[in-house]
């Protein structure tokens, strides 16, 4: 009995962070949302857009 209370006592002492990596990917995911909002706005924006369809005419002019 004495081992057994030893391996549960280890174990419990392992796992006291066990809600933390909810939190680490509930951040992330929020980081990941915020940086991919920040991304569609920056390529659709005007000027990006026009940068985008000169380097596609470009392209295509090139390609013949």
């Amino acid at each position: 009995m004495r081992a057994w209370k030893t391996v549960v006592r280890r174990w419990s002492g392992a796992c006291k962070d066990r809600g933390m990596s909810t939190a680490e990917y509930a951040v992330g995911t929020i980081a990941a949302a915020a940086f991919a909002g920040l991304l569609f706005k920056i390529v659709t924006s005007p000027q990006v857009k026009t940068m985008l369809l000169r380097i596609i005419e470009k392209a295509l002019n090139l390609a013949g």
